[in-house]
């Protein structure tokens, strides 16, 4: 199962503040919308109908490098970094053209959800823990920059 995935992406108008540039929050959609496309890339849903299972984020950060502004293409690469017994970690790149944009990194707990909304937690499924284990990547979404010169 992968444990890594590239997605593409291109800045949309309404991602960006009065400056012309991508908003900070946005880099944090980035970071879950790669997590996602990795879980369904594992044939998993985060977040399934009726689940009695939850992902919350426990640490959460973002290093910015170089502005993203409309238009722009780049990637987003998500990298499990760490299974635990409870707890699962990614480490995530956004590039262009080769060039970092950003880096950031994201925690997420296993948690039973409980009457009430209270959340209890758990140890990661055994089935969710071996998808991710081992050293498959994945790529999604054409990459016209790329020129057949990364792998």
């Amino acid at each position: 199962m992968p444990t890594e995935l590239r997605l593409r992406r291109r800045v949309q108008f309404y991602e960006t503040d009065v400056a012309g540039i991508v908003h900070f929050s946005w880099f944090f959609r980035y970071m879950e919308e790669a997590e996602h496309a990795l879980w369904r890339e594992a044939g998993l849903s985060i977040h399934p109908p009726d689940s009695p299972i939850g992902w919350p984020r426990v640490s959460a950060a973002c290093e910015f490098h170089r502005a993203l502004r409309f238009e722009d293409e780049f990637d987003v690469t998500i990298r499990v970094t760490e299974v635990t017994k409870r707890t699962m970690s990614y480490a995530c790149e956004m590039t262009q053209n080769g060039r970092s944009v950003a880096t950031g990194s994201l925690k997420i707990a296993c948690v039973r959800k409980e009457a009430g909304g209270t959340m209890r937690s758990m140890d990661i499924p055994e089935d969710v823990a071996r998808r991710f284990s081992g050293p498959r990547t994945s790529d999604l979404g054409p990459r016209p920059s790329d020129h057949g010169l990364r792998t």
